[in-house]
């Protein structure tokens, strides 16, 4: 399995406010692109995997209502989730 338990601890601990915060937007956003990321290597190498490519769009969407979310409630926090993970210009 790609996303072990240790690594999802990792990622939110990295990206939460502590170890179990798993609910948080930024520790979601954080989660998502680790996602997205694994699911657009494995895209390069198969490119007639259509569900695959379902799957990392439903992921991307889900991504952009977090990053949403975070605009309009704290934009303080969504400039620091983006310049963390380079996910925007």
């Amino acid at each position: 399995m790609y996303l072990s338990p240790e690594k999802k601890r990792e990622i939110f601990s990295d990206n939460g406010q502590n170890a179990d915060d798993t609910g948080s937007p930024e520790s979601q956003i954080a989660l998502f692109t680790y996602r997205i990321n694994h699911l657009s290597a494995h895209l390069k190498k198969n490119r007639k995997d259509f569900n695959t490519e379902r799957a990392l769009v439903k992921l991307v969407g889900k991504r952009k209502d977090f990053l949403d979310y975070l605009i309009k409630t704290d934009i303080e926090r969504y400039r620091a989730i983006i310049a963390k993970l380079g996910i925007r210009k």
